[in-house]
C-alpha cells in the first residue's frame, strides 16, 4: 500500500468500497488467480462481523473507513449500493489522485457521474453477474475518457477471474444488464417452470428437480463447448414427429422465445431509466 502523498502505481495494489458478496467473489478471485497477494489488498467495510469473516478466510487488511482505501489503494474497486455511491465519492474528495483507477460495480451508475465527482481519476465501470460467485460469470467494463488500454487490460484481468469478461462502449450496458445482468434470473425460472413440468408429470419433487437443473447445466455446456449454434443443437435432440417437437410447439404455442426477449428489453428500458435518477 502507498501512504497518501506518495506516487501510486494503479496495479501496486487493490482497494475494496463495501466488502459485500461481489466484492468477496473478486477477492477470492485476485488471490486465485495471482494477481495480487493478500495483503495488497485493502477493503472497507462498515459492519464489524463481515469485517472479521472476510479477515479469517482471506487475510486482507480491513478498515471501515473509505477514505482510507481512497488514500492508499492503486486501483479503487466501488461495490456499494447504487444509492450510496454518493455519500462514497464525497468522502472521496482530496483523498484520491490522477494516478490511481476507479472501478465501479454499481447499477445505473454513469461513467459521466463518476468523472463528474472524481475529475482527474480514471474511471471504468463494469456490470458483473450473480454466477461471478461461482467463477463462472460475465462482466462487461467500459472505459471513461481517462482510462487507456493499459489500465483497460488491468481491470480485464481482474474480472477474468470470475469468468467472461468483455469490453464494450457505455453505451451498451443497459442491454448488458438487461441480459446478462438480468439473465440469470430467467434461466432459474426456466429450470423451475421444468422441474414444476416433470412434478406435474408424476415425477417426485427432488428428483424433478435434479433433472432440471442437471439439463440446464448440461444444455449450457454444450452451447459453449460443441461450437454448434443454437439450431444445430436443436435439431440433435428434436426427431421429427418425436416428443422434443411436442414440446417445441407447445413453447412457440405459450411464446416462450418471444417473452424471453421481451424480458431482456423491460429489464434494459428499466436499467435506463434508473440511470436518469
Amino acid at each position: 500500500m502507498s501512504r497518501k502523498g506518495l506516487p501510486v502505481n494503479y496495479r501496486d495494489s487493490i482497494g475494496f468500497v463495501g466488502g459485500g458478496n461481489m466484492a468477496e467473489a473478486l477477492l477470492a478471485g485476485i488471490i486465485r488467480s495471482n494477481i495480487l497477494e493478500a495483503g495488497k489488498v485493502l477493503i472497507s467495510e462498515p459492519r464489524q462481523e463481515r469485517r472479521n469473516l472476510l479477515r479469517l478466510h482471506y487475510g486482507p487488511m480491513i478498515t471501515d473507513d473509505n477514505r482510507e482505501v481512497a488514500q492508499k489503494a492503486g486501483t479503487v474497486i466501488i461495490a456499494v449500493k447504487p444509492q450510496d455511491m454518493m455519500d462514497v465519492l464525497d468522502n472521496f474528495r482530496g483523498a484520491i489522485s490522477d494516478r490511481q483507477l476507479v472501478v465501479s460495480i454499481a447499477a445505473g451508475v454513469t461513467l459521466e457521474f463518476l468523472e463528474k465527482h472524481l475529475q482527474a481519476t480514471p474511471v471504468i465501470r463494469a456490470m458483473p453477474n450473480t454466477p461471478a460467485l461461482l467463477e463462472v460469470g460475465a462482466t462487461v467494463i467500459s472505459p471513461g475518457k481517462g482510462a487507456d488500454n493499459e489500465m483497460l487490460a488491468w481491470t480485464r484481468t481482474i474480472f477474468e477471474s470470475l469468468g467472461l469478461c468483455l469490453i464494450l462502449p457505455e453505451e451498451h450496458m443497459d442491454a448488458v444488464t438487461g441480459l446478462s445482468g438480468s439473465g440469470p434470473a430467467y434461466i432459474f425460472t426456466a429450470a423451475k417452470a421444468l422441474a414444476e413440468g416433470g412434478l406435474r408429470m408424476g415425477l417426485p419433487e427432488k428428483e424433478a428437480l435434479q433433472l432440471a437443473l442437471q439439463t440446464v447445466y448440461g444444455a449450457a455446456r454444450m452451447l459453449s463447448e460443441t461450437n454448434r449454434s443454437s439450431e444445430e443443437l436443436i435439431d440433435m435432440v428434436a426427431s421429427p414427429g418425436g416428443t422434443t417437437i411436442a414440446g417445441l410447439k407447445a413453447l412457440d404455442e405459450g411464446g416462450f422465445s418471444e417473452t424471453l426477449i421481451k424480458a431482456v428489453e423491460a429489464a434494459t428500458r428499466r436499467s435506463a431509466e434508473l440511470g436518469k435518477k
